[in-house]
């Protein structure tokens, strides 16, 4: 429990704070599952609408920096890539959230020059 007057007005901040950034969140979330239901619809048009609405979501959370820059970035390349696939065609590519870009093949692990296995 907080005794000075600075940590109880502290305390005050954080929870309003809090709030705001929560109420934010949802609707980001409120938003991208609009988007992601016209995805699945096959709608291109109503996706796109949609996909614009939540860039400018994305760019205004962000602003006020409730999350990072580079995250709404990030969340706004793939939703969009996501939305290029089904203009594309590709239903499948669009319908699973992750899978826009095939993964490379990792290499196969080989001894490094001071291991056990490289001086045997």
């Amino acid at each position: 429990m907080a005794h000075s007057l600075s940590a109880k007005k502290r305390i005050r901040q954080n929870e309003k704070r809090r709030a705001r950034n929560r109420a934010r969140k949802v609707l980001l979330k409120d938003q991208t599952r609009a988007f992601t239901m016209a995805l699945a619809g096959g709608d291109a048009a109503k996706a796109e609408t949609e996909l614009r609405k939540l860039t400018g979501r994305l760019d205004r959370v962000a602003a006020k920096h409730t999350i990072h820059k580079k995250t709404a970035s990030r969340k706004r390349s793939r939703l969009t890539l996501r939305l290029n696939a089904l203009k594309a065609g590709t239903a499948a590519v669009a319908a699973k959230p992750g899978t826009a870009k095939p993964r490379a093949k990792a290499k196969p692990k080989t001894a490094g020059a001071g291991t056990k296995a490289a001086k045997a």
